[in-house]
């Protein structure tokens, strides 16, 4: 049995999760979940999991949680209740599904107590990954991918050495702008935000969805990739692969490739970070090959989705130009949505704070965190 805590539970992967924890009621206990903003889906979850702990970030609707659980759950708040969860005594895992950089310093926290962390918030080693793989290796704790496609290396890689490897193939569905003939680079202007939110494979939350259809998503992989599997940028590459059945490939110095496939679906991922290193039995996932029919591939298009391109730029400088790169798309995302800039202006802006931005080198924690708030500034402005 696997004690969880859960960090985002009201979101997309954390409802996800929640589904796992239900499908494998002898396997995953969850024991604390942590929720934004959505006190009501918290308090559903509270009283069908009944973990001794909860939080949400409003102190009041803590208040009103408590009120209603009474002394059977302790409710915390804010960031003092993340922290309060990630170091949890009896949990024996984490995951960490919270939107953004806030999930950084639970991460941390959870880590240094000894806890493995499960990532499925890629802004943590996006911002951090030097300071993160290097605290899990001094306190021997495991960092496991919950993204599909990372989730999908680390199966496919099977503990072989880095030395082995000749390239990480990252594969991307091209979101909903894939096609050249459709969405030539002169219409992106005319990109509304509910066509962006209109994923051809995968169902994600808000800022995730956006940052699929920009491939922001994608390079935001690439410098995870780089952190989690230890290999420099220039042996991480991406693939368009419409289908989304192939989750990412490995390829090797001798020339073969090993992939990981099946039809697209959150929670094998989940489960397999959950229940590692065992396979549980489910029939969530269900992969029919002869309807599947075809699989195809086809190089990124740089021209039209250059995230790709400063993607690299920042997970080959390193230092704290990954969590600027980060910052400012958080902030370009939010405009578009807010309906203050056009599509291709998300690009541009992280583009021109990138330029603008001094880095320092093997930066401290103190120091990504003043990129990173220094590129929301920089990108607001």
């Amino acid at each position: 049995m696997k004690n969880v805590v859960l960090l985002g539970s009201t979101g997309s992967i954390g409802t996800s999760t929640v589904k796992v924890a239900e499908d494998l009621p002898d396997q995953i206990r969850l024991i604390g979940l942590a929720a934004g903003g959505n006190s009501e889906l918290l308090l559903e979850q509270t009283r069908r999991h009944r973990p001794a702990v909860v939080s949400i970030s409003d102190p009041a609707k803590a208040k009103e949680l408590q009120a209603t659980l009474g002394v059977s759950t302790q409710v915390y708040y804010g960031n003092e209740g993340l922290l309060k969860l990630a170091t949890l005594p009896a949990a024996d895992i984490v995951l960490i599904a919270i939107v953004g950089t806030a999930g950084l310093q639970p991460a941390l926290a959870a880590i240094r107590a000894g806890k493995d962390i499960a990532v499925a918030s890629k802004e943590i080693l996006v911002m951090a990954g030097e300071i993160v793989m290097r605290e899990a290796k001094k306190h021997g704790v495991k960092v496991l991918a919950v993204d599909s496609e990372h989730s999908a290396i680390f199966q496919c890689l099977d503990g072989k050495p880095g030395s082995s490897v000749r390239k990480l193939w990252l594969t991307a569905s091209g979101g909903p702008f894939r096609s050249q003939t459709d969405w030539p680079r002169e219409k992106f202007s005319e990109i509304t935000v509910e066509r962006a939110l209109k994923h051809p494979s995968w169902v994600m939350g808000r800022k995730v969805t956006i940052d699929s259809a920009t491939l922001f998503n994608k390079g935001l992989e690439m410098i995870e990739a780089r952190w989690l599997f230890d290999i420099e940028m220039g042996r991480v590459g991406v693939v368009v692969h419409p289908q989304s059945i192939v989750h990412s490939m490995v390829e090797f110095v001798d020339g073969s490739l090993i992939a990981q496939l099946s039809t697209p679906d959150m929670c094998l991922p989940i489960q397999y970070a959950l229940t590692y290193p065992a396979r549980a039995a489910s029939e969530r996932v269900q992969t029919d090959f002869p309807k599947i029919g075809t699989l195809t591939f086809e190089e990124p298009d740089t021209e039209r989705f250059p995230s790709i391109l400063l993607a690299r730029r920042a997970g080959d400088t390193c230092g704290t130009l990954p969590a600027v790169f980060n910052a400012a798309n958080e902030v370009a995302v939010e405009a578009f949505v807010n309906r203050k800039i056009n599509f291709p202006q998300i690009t541009e802006t992280v583009r021109r704070v990138m330029d603008a931005h001094t880095v320092v080198e093997h930066p401290t924690l103190e120091k990504i965190l003043e990129a990173d708030a220094w590129a929301r500034r920089e990108a607001a402005r």
